[in-house]
């Protein structure tokens, strides 16, 4: 018989228990009053690139896509656009959003 479990966990095991198909914006201090604000768990269907322009271009901010060992693909922006993000992901239909103040340990390129 094939074990039902198998293949339960396809990554989902580093965020929290319920949280897969959440949307997570964090807010990072960088130096003074700079920020970043990070966007995880934006479903693959999407073009994160496209997404980046769109935010770049409504928020008036820099941003960029970049490869995380552990979390994929994170979108990140220049300044704090929780608001923002947030305001433009209800806007076209998704509900299911995670606002937090800590940080992914994230770097730049």
């Amino acid at each position: 018989s094939a074990d039902p479990f198998a293949d339960a966990s396809k990554g989902d095991d580093l965020l929290p228990a319920g949280t897969e198909d959440y949307i997570h914006i964090r807010i990072q201090q960088r130096n003074g009053r700079k920020t970043l604000t990070t966007v995880q768990g934006i479903a693959d269907d999407y073009d994160k690139k496209k997404l980046v322009k769109a935010f770049k271009k409504k928020f008036a901010c820099n941003g960029t896509v970049i490869e995380h060992p552990e979390y994929g693909e994170v979108i990140q922006l220049q300044g704090d656009q929780r608001k923002n993000i947030c305001q433009f992901l209800v806007e076209v239909g998704y509900h299911r959003i995670v606002k937090s103040q800590s940080s992914l340990g994230l770097k730049g390129p």
